[in-house]
Formats: C-alpha cells, sequence, structure tokens
C-alpha cells in the first residue's frame, strides 16, 4: 500500500469525490448530455495529447521538439490577447490587421468562435460563479474544467446570455466573418496548415506533425485554457477581494502565458495586462500587447491605476497584499463598457497610446 502525504490524499479523495457528483449529475440529467461533446473532450483530445506527447519526446526531430513550444506560445495569444483581452473584455483595441492576426490565432486553437467564446467569458464575469455563469465554479472542479462542456447550456445561463451585450462584437467584420465560416475556417488553421510547416520546411512525418502540431497543441491549449476556470477559481490567494472565488495562480501564470492573476483580473477586468505589473517573466500575453502598441497596431490600452489597485487590496483584499479593512463586495463586471462599472473606478483608468 502506498502511503501518501494527508494533503495529497484529501486532495485526491476531493477530486474523485467531485468527479463522481459531475457523473452522478449526467446521469440524473442524460436528456441534456451532449454526447458528441463528450467523446470529442472525454476521449479524443486527451488520447490525441498523450499520443502527441509520446510522439513528441520519442519520434519527433529535435527541430520539431524546438518548434513545438514558442509556436503553441504564439498560437495560444489568439485566446488570451484576443478572445479574452480584446473581443471579451475590450482592455484595449485593435486596428484591423492585428484583428485579422488574432482571428486566425485563435482559429488555430479551436475554442469556440470568437462570438460564441466572448459571449460565454462576459457572461462568465457578470454572473461569476452563480447559476448564470456557465462554468459556475460552485458546482465542483470537474464540472467546471471540463464537465460544462458536455452539457446543454441551462435555462438559467440561457436568459443570462440575453442580458450581455454583443453589440461591439456583431459590428465587427472579423469577428462575424469568423462566426459565419467557423467549422471549415478553424479546421484549416488548426489541423491542416499548422502540420504543413514541420512537414514542409523540414521533412517532419506528416503523420507525426498532424497529431503533434494540430491534435496535440490544440488539446493542450485546450486544457490550459480550461484551467483558468476550474484550478484559478480554487487553489491560491485573493489579495484584492476575497469575498469573491477566483484566485491568484502562478503555476496558472506561467502555463496560461500571464492569465494567472485570476483575482486580480476578476476585480478589474478591463485592465489590458491582467495583473497588478506588466512583469514579461510571467506575462507574455502583455508583452505582445506592448509590443503591438509600439507599431500602431493596438490603442487606447486600459490598465487600473497604482492608487486604485492599492485601495482596494486594502479594502476587500484577503492580506496577503499589504492588508485589509473592511468587507465590502462590489458588483462584478464583464469588462469596459458594462453599465455597472464603479464610475469612481472609470475616471482613474489609465489609457495607454489613445487615439483620438
Amino acid at each position: 500500500m502506498i502511503l501518501l502525504p494527508n494533503n495529497i490524499r484529501i486532495l485526491i479523495d476531493r477530486t474523485l469525490g467531485e468527479v463522481k457528483g459531475t457523473v452522478d449529475a449526467l446521469h440524473r440529467n442524460r436528456k441534456d448530455i451532449l454526447w458528441d461533446r463528450v467523446l470529442y473532450h472525454g476521449v479524443i483530445l486527451p488520447l490525441g495529447m498523450l499520443y502527441g506527447i509520446w510522439l513528441l519526446f520519442t519520434q519527433a526531430t529535435w527541430i520539431t521538439r524546438i518548434f513545438f513550444y514558442p509556436f503553441g506560445m504564439i498560437t495560444g495569444l489568439g485566446v488570451t490577447a484576443g478572445t479574452h483581452r480584446l473581443w471579451s473584455h475590450r482592455s484595449y483595441k485593435a486596428r484591423l490587421p492585428l484583428r485579422v492576426l488574432l482571428m486566425i490565432l485563435q482559429s488555430s486553437c479551436k475554442q469556440f468562435s470568437i462570438y460564441e467564446w466572448s459571449r460565454n467569458h462576459r457572461t462568465h464575469h457578470k454572473y461569476s460563479d452563480t447559476d448564470g455563469d456557465p462554468h459556475n465554479a460552485r458546482r465542483g472542479l470537474f464540472y467546471t474544467h471540463i464537465g460544462w462542456l458536455m452539457l446543454k447550456k441551462s435555462d438559467e445561463v440561457l436568459s443570462k446570455f440575453e442580458k450581455i451585450g454583443l453589440s461591439d462584437l456583431e459590428n465587427d467584420s472579423v469577428v462575424m466573418f469568423q462566426k459565419k465560416t467557423y467549422h471549415l475556417w478553424t479546421v484549416l488553421w488548426c489541423y491542416l496548415i499548422p502540420p504543413l510547416i514541420p512537414w514542409h520546411f523540414w521533412n517532419e512525418d506528416i503523420w507525426l506533425s498532424f497529431i503533434v502540431m494540430g491534435v496535440m497543441r490544440q488539446a493542450v491549449i485546450v486544457q490550459f485554457s480550461l484551467l483558468g476556470n476550474s484550478v484559478a477559481h480554487k487553489y491560491g490567494n485573493r489579495p484584492f477581494d476575497k469575498n469573491i472565488l477566483p484566485v491568484n495562480s502562478k503555476i496558472i501564470n506561467i502555463i496560461g502565458i500571464g492569465e494567472g492573476w485570476h483575482n486580480f483580473h476578476h476585480v478589474f477586468p478591463w485592465d489590458y495586462r491582467s495583473a497588478e505589473v506588466g512583469n514579461y517573466k510571467y506575462n507574455f500575453t502583455t508583452g505582445f500587447i506592448e509590443l503591438m502598441r509600439k507599431i500602431g497596431w493596438a490603442y487606447d490600452l486600459k490598465a487600473v491605476s497604482a492608487d486604485v489597485v492599492r485601495k482596494r487590496a486594502l479594502r476587500t483584499g484577503d492580506g496577503t497584499w499589504k492588508g485589509y479593512d473592511m468587507k465590502n463586495q462590489e458588483g462584478e463586471v464583464w469588462g469596459w463598457g458594462d453599465g455597472d462599472m464603479n464610475k469612481e473606478e472609470v475616471e482613474l483608468v489609465c489609457t495607454f497610446n489613445k487615439i483620438k
């Protein structure tokens, strides 16, 4: 019998319990199960990821092994800098070349269309960790990470979708082009073009390239993105608001190229840095956005002032920043432009490279 540390054993028991709870819920609501999603997210993607990892470390050329990581990070920017910080939260503005680039990168990750991803995410922020949240963290870690993808949206979530403003997305020609051509477009950029790069430029085996650069790369990015819904709402500290579930997590920040300061992000979702500081060491996405600003493709970068950050941490934080004061739960917002934004904080937001 293997003896495990008590905290590890508790974590395993809790996780197994949450998995069992989700399976039981799926059984009780069989009519709501999306079996194609169960097959895709529960079988195909995990097996494809494991097979791809094995191929990458046992049969791939050394060039492919070196190329995989930076290519994965760059395509991941389509989600972090694109659907997340640009289209979901409007934390900065982008000119047409950047919007097209981010749309292509996001398509290569195959995580819903920009329109659907942003609608889900705005609803998640506006009704965070309630029954109106598409992936309510109060329903358990397994459900929040993957289970929500396997069920039809509840009536409560669908009703909240109708209350989220999406006119800016509907007026964005790049977003609507992708929405109309989503299935063919994402297959092209996710599964066809990335594998052709190693095959064409350094004669990598085409099947290996397809599994590693297409299937496995996409599966890894999906899992890293989902960690922001699950682990980043459970394990970490809450320096800016101790009354909400999202946490700051260094490990999620590293693998999510800057998306791990989740407690800060839920308090200030319109900050383009998605963090208190613009530390490029753990925030590759922020560095990319600022590079785009320097070449004129990104502008109106919104950031929370240091004074507002300090006051909020002292007022509602858990004490891991510099202290705390009184409990004061404030309303949630989905991003820049939400009518429930704190008016004082709006006036103090710093906007960089603003174009009149």
